[in-house]
């Protein structure tokens, strides 16, 4: 057996690269660092990265994946995709590994560990109705529930999961296999105006003629601009790491749709989505324009392409 062919192959497949055994390429020098680190664990030592040694080696990465983190003159901050790094031009970002990181507990989530690479076809956004993302996580972990980012009140990013697992986030195995959602901090109701005042977050603002699904919704809190702005900078990595185009359903008119769309629930549509465009049981996130802020990471692209 041609063993570099094999593990080229292997690397191809599965997603791995000869950096994670330490090497540049694929070939002999690879083979015996991968007998040495499948010594070290007892494993069978024959060089080749098959499905277990990929699947102990991917695990081991993700149990302290910030450890792997680039070294970048350029960005410090990145999403994880099957264990490789997306650059995400965001400061406030914590990986679950990292220090006050969160991380949605095994169990709670399709579990890709070891397989080829997820297909990822959309992006669900979702508010959480909880004061800040710690809350959000604690209240998913005791619904066996999960998402793969948190948008904290003051901007801050959270990833979870590696985006190669499936979060339980959008209500059926048809639309949480080939997708990723984000949970926005944002309690909805207006009484909650003061516990922000009170944290120094200021009043949110409020959101008084939002319609969902033909019905024109009572007045809630929105989004604070630092969370829409860091919304923006996670859609445009996904973007770059999946290929998620930026679409999102529209009306007659052009403008996002407000209501349950058919071709999305049932995966029949690539691009970035809001709940309510899955269940006709759901609200979230109405007022979110996806379409104006996707024409302005258009506009900004295009500038700094100038």
């Amino acid at each position: 057996m041609d063993k570099n062919f094999y593990n080229e192959a292997s690397g191809k497949k599965l997603g791995w690269e000869p950096s994670w055994f330490g090497e540049r390429y694929f070939d002999d020098k690879l083979v015996r660092e991968i007998k040495k680190w499948q010594r070290s664990r007892s494993i069978a030592a024959d060089g080749l990265c098959g499905p277990e040694t990929f699947r102990r080696l991917w695990t081991e990465r993700q149990s302290e994946i910030s450890n792997y983190k680039p070294e970048s003159k350029h960005f410090s901050n990145y999403i994880v995709y099957n264990g490789e790094f997306h650059p995400i031009e965001w400061d406030k970002f914590v990986l679950w590994s990292e220090k006050g990181g969160l991380e949605a507990p095994t169990g709670n989530y399709y579990d890709y560990s070891g397989r080829p690479k997820r297909q990822i076809r959309y992006f669900v956004n979702h508010w959480d109705v909880c004061l800040n993302s710690k809350s959000c996580q604690n209240v998913l972990n005791r619904r066996g529930a999960s998402v793969h980012f948190l948008i904290d009140n003051d901007g801050t990013i959270y990833q979870t999961m590696d985006l190669q697992h499936a979060a339980w986030h959008a209500g059926s195995a048809r639309t949480n296999r080939p997708s990723v959602g984000v949970e926005i901090s944002n309690a909805y109701y207006p009484k909650y105006q003061q516990w922000y005042e009170k944290n120094n977050f200021g009043q949110r603002p409020m959101i008084e003629d939002a319609w969902v699904h033909g019905e024109k919704l009572e007045p809630f809190t929105g989004f604070f601009p630092i969370q829409l702005e860091a919304l923006k900078a996670l859609w445009q990595s996904i973007h770059h790491a999946t290929s998620i185009p930026y679409e999102t359903p529209t009306n007659q008119f052009g403008k996002t749709s407000t209501k349950y769309e058919q071709n999305v629930a049932y995966g029949k549509f690539t691009g970035f989505v809001s709940h309510y465009h899955i269940s006709k049981r759901k609200i979230d996130c109405a007022g979110l324009d996806i379409k104006s802020m996707l024409d302005e990471i258009y506009c900004d692209v295009e500038v700094s392409n100038e």
